[in-house]
């Protein structure tokens, strides 16, 4: 599967492990609450006030 910016939290989790650590730098640190299965990359920037792009980048993930 590939991984896009509307993948899950967990989709991205279960895809590309070592994105946790890029994604408590980016101070998102609930990665395993209930939320974070149904959120998506683009929803939890958001959420988080971080630029989609720029995490996309941190995570390797092309924006399409």
């Amino acid at each position: 599967m590939a991984v896009t910016a509307d993948s899950t939290i967990m989709e991205l989790l279960r895809e590309k492990p070592d994105s946790a650590e890029v994604l408590f730098k980016f101070g998102m640190g609930c990665l395993g609450c209930a939320v974070a299965r149904g959120e998506s990359i683009r929803e939890a920037a958001m959420a988080h006030g971080i630029p989609l792009q720029e995490l996309l980048d941190a995570l390797g993930i092309p924006e399409k």
